[in-house]
């Protein structure tokens, strides 16, 4: 059930007593060290540019021979640290040490191993103490942390990192294996292009992604579908992952307080996920605590009163780091350039972290996000006989104010032990709800005249997610070969349920009323599904000389459902799906890579035809067997300027069959719903194409992302060729329905390094797609491209703060465009005209500042 918004307003209350209640107490706890420490931002450059910043940060003075920095790059230095740490860090690329000399005086010098007062920069120095000449420094190991391989204590997730590149990524093989090590297409979008884009929503961040598309569609909220739809290399999904957490009909509904970076793994995932569609899958990875205290505060404005204040506060609660939390919390309001269109949001999301030693860590996080939002049914009125749209305003709603209010609550625990260097293990359990109340007033589906006959729903429907996995890692040698074994198993459950009553509504289109006239034609709808799925899988990755790698598993899938609402079923499925990459590292900036992989996924409410019984009444429809598909893909990951620019191409070759295609035999139907209401299982889709991904810096503060994508997407098997009426038109030949044939992106921004106008950033880019057909591929929408803008200033405020002021454009040029056309034709079955169609309007011109305050 919902939580009334009487209780939900004391807990929004006392969030800033609670959050400050914290930063004191771990304020309190680290204000030895803290009063020391100084905040830096200094990103790779030359050593001696880099060096020239620092002393004058730190009032620290570095006597060296120019010609030692001569030639050398600095490493990146983010993060608040004590003078000689944050030296030895912004040497560690550098080959040289550093002598203190004095309180506030130190030398650089080449490697000296006879003398003991030098201190070796790369292995990570961490002072002991503020001062003293000669000072030796102790040398300190960084070991990945066993309990997350989202939360690696290196550059990657810290908080000042603004680098556009992520090195590693999970979603591919959960060992968190280098991205040019791994023989799949990986792409991470790192927290740096969300904060230069202001990304609030996941369909935003996916821009970044080649042959990734986002797109509306009409919801079923009875089914737990929503509205917002992903599709990777031309396959719809509502399925996201949560550090590996499967969240399925979510559409592209994401907060993003708490986000560090998004992943998305192109093509069949099968192998450690289970079903999901073949296209591939994105995984959403978040904040997890830290041992350095972190607090931001951001406000953001913009278009249609939007308003959104977001918080981020990490550190220790202990004197050591054997306690550590994270909060991160948000609050949003707008209004839309849609009429009767507005919505509300609140996130809340605590992480609690427990170093219990070295080698063992348990985690217990939970999120809570309740919003407000409505239906938008962006509707145009159709002519079938012209094949033409009429144009309206794109701010006019024909359909109802039709008000949803949706409740997530999350809950997850995990742990993982590291038995010695090479062995760990890690366990996860999780729980997810999502309560949904809608009061749909009016959703048209005809116009006749000047007459829109339409429908109304109002009801509840609750969606419960229970999940656990277990995965054991080794690393061992076998003559010669390196292996990284994955050995692991997961169950998961997803249980809906959904209580829906059904009118008739009808109003005028010309001097519409609010709310619509209910004509008649109540009924009730109840629908269960309860779906237990269980997984084995096994993987091994593996070196081999002249470096090669080789990576290859197999999963063991049981799957379990039933369905209650019309008719009662039950279905039984289970498959082995195999993968299997090669990788080879010629040089180290270049890896070239082939993989084959098999997927296995569901076949949810489609009914093969059932018989009939003595007096001719429908038996129960026959659920359709599982989907399956195969990929072959090959490709090129190349890395230049240090791994700071890295460039992925690849070209692909995607099957998807016993996808469900209606049903035309004379005299079968389904659940009385005459012919066409059933299905068969003989559909084939076939994906392939060539993608580009670019991204990352090309000279110090200039960064830069290039997508591009060539998908043919084709029907290449069905039943439905040359039948008359057909409706789904799911027909040999056919491009697949809202798939771009071509689309591309580029962004770029670049911040000034030095001078007066340091800290300047100025940027912008470009996204385009070409023509998307509808179902049948009787309609086209025209292709678009729009223009975005962005301009910020960052600076020092004191020694601990830094704020930066931003703003960002989008659709710079106003574009008007409608995409994603998709109407409703006559159906010569039921002999019934429509007279409308479903489309997407362009969001106009719209404005969003920032200030950010970090320390």
């Amino acid at each position: 059930m919902m939580i009334p918004i009487y209780r939900i307003t004391p807990l929004i209350q006392l969030m800033p007593f609670m959050l400050a209640t914290l930063l004191c107490y771990s304020s309190a706890a680290m204000a030895g060290d803290d009063a020391q420490k100084q905040q830096y931002n200094i990103p790779a450059q030359p050593l001696a540019d880099a060096l020239r910043t620092f002393s004058e940060k730190s009032g620290l003075q570095l006597l060296y021979d120019a010609n030692l920095a001569a030639g050398k790059r600095s490493a990146a230095l983010r993060g608040a640290y004590l003078p000689q740490e944050a030296l030895g860090r912004l040497l560690a690329q550098s080959g040289l040490e550093y002598r203190i000399k004095g309180s506030n005086m130190a030398t650089l010098v080449k490697p000296n191993v006879a003398d003991n007062h030098l201190i070796p920069v790369a292995d990570t120095p961490e002072p002991q103490s503020n001062g003293g000449e000669g000072q030796v420094m102790p040398k300190v190991m960084v070991e990945a942390d066993a309990d997350n391989p989202y939360d690696d204590p290196t550059w990657q997730i810290d908080p000042y990192n603004r680098d556009y590149v992520l090195p590693k990524a999970t979603a591919g093989t959960k060992t968190n294996t280098p991205i040019m090590e791994t023989p799949l297409n990986v792409q991470v979008i790192s927290k740096q292009v969300l904060k230069d884009q202001q990304v609030i929503s996941l369909d935003k961040a996916l821009r970044n992604v080649s042959g990734v598309n986002t797109y509306n569609k009409a919801g079923n909220l009875a089914t737990g579908e929503l509205a917002g739809q992903i599709s990777l290399r031309g396959f719809p999904t509502q399925t996201i992952f949560r550090n590996g957490f499967r969240m399925d009909k979510n559409g592209s509904g994401q907060q993003f307080a708490n986000v560090e970076s998004v992943e998305v793994l192109k093509g069949p995932a099968a192998i450690l996920y289970g079903r999901v569609e073949p296209g591939g899958m994105v995984n959403i990875v978040t904040k997890q605590p830290r041992a350095t205290p972190y607090y931001s505060f951001n406000q953001q404005f913009g278009s249609y009163d939007l308003y959104r204040t977001s918080i981020d506060a990490t550190g220790p609660l202990t004197k050591g780091d054997t306690l550590q939390y994270r909060v991160n919390a948000s609050f949003q309001s707008n209004n839309s350039f849609r009429d009767l269109v507005s919505g509300e949001d609140v996130f809340f999301a605590p992480i609690l972290k427990w170093n219990i030693s070295p080698k063992t860590q348990a985690t217990l996080e939970m999120e809570y996000n309740r919003s407000l939002t409505n239906q938008d049914a962006q509707i145009l009125p159709f002519n079938d006989e012209t094949n033409h749209l009429t144009e309206l305003s794109r701010s006019r709603n024909l359909g109802g104010r039709n008000p949803i209010e949706t409740e997530n609550i999350f809950v997850g625990f995990n742990w993982s032990h590291q038995f010695n260097y090479d062995w760990s293990i890690k366990h996860q359990v999780a729980f997810r709800r999502q309560d949904s109340v809608f009061n749909l007033d009016e959703i048209p589906f005809q116009l006749l005249g000047d007459t829109l006959n339409g429908s109304s729903s109002r009801g509840i429907a609750t969606a419960d997610t229970y999940a656990t996995n277990l995965d054991l890692t080794g690393h061992f040698n076998t003559w010669g070969l390196k292996h990284t074994l994955l050995l692991g198993g997961d169950y998961y459950r997803f249980d809906t349920s959904s209580d829906t009553r059904f009118a008739d509504t009808s109003n005028s289109f010309s001097n519409p009323v609010r709310p619509a006239l209910v004509t008649g034609g109540h009924f009730r709808s109840t629908n269960t599904q309860n779906t237990d799925n269980y997984g084995l899988y096994l993987q091994d990755q593996i070196k081999l000389p002249y470096d090669v790698h080789v990576t290859g598993g197999l999963r063991y899938q049981y799957v379990h459902s039933t369905t209650g609402g019309v008719e009662n079923t039950s279905q039984t499925d289970d498959a082995v799906t195999p993968r299997v990459g090669i990788l080879w590292q010629p040089k180290k900036w270049l890896s070239l890579y082939s993989n084959y992989a098999e997927n296995f996924g569901a076949n949810t409410g489609a009914f093969s035809f059932g018989g009939k019984d003595l007096v001719g009444n429908d038996l129960p429809g026959k659920p359709l067997p599982p989907e399956s598909a195969q990929q072959w893909e090959i490709g090129a990951k190349t890395e230049l300027f240090d791994g700071r620019l890295r460039a992925t191409l690849a070209y692909y070759d995607l099957t998807k069959q016993n996808v469900a295609t209606s049903d035309f035999t004379p005299g079968h139907s389904c659940f009385g719903g005459g012919v066409g209401s059933c299905s068969i299982a003989v559909g084939e889709v076939r994906s392939r194409g060539p993608e580009l991904d670019i991204q990352g810096e090309i000279l110090p503060g200039w960064n830069v992302i290039a997508t591009y994508a060539n998908q043919d997407v084709r029907v290449t098997k069905s039943t439905n060729a040359g039948t008359s009426g057909s409706l789904s038109g799911f027909e040999e030949g056919n491009r697949l329905q809202f798939v771009p044939r071509n689309t591309g992106s580029v962004w770029t921004t670049y911040e000034v390094q030095q001078g007066d106008l340091k800290g300047f950033q100025i940027g912008g880019g470009v996204n385009l797609q070409d023509s998307v057909v509808n179902a049948d591929n009787t309609f086209k929408s025209p292709g678009f491209a729009l223009v975005g803008l962005m301009t910020g200033y960052s600076f020092d405020f004191g020694k601990q703060a830094r704020v930066n002021l931003q703003l960002n454009i989008d659709n710079l040029l106003d574009k008007s465009y409608i995409s994603n056309a998709s109407p409703s034709r006559y159906d010569p079955i039921n002999d019934f005209d429509y007279n409308i169609g479903y489309v997407t309007f362009s969001t106009p011109r719209t404005f969003m500042g920032s200030i950010n305050v970090e320390y």
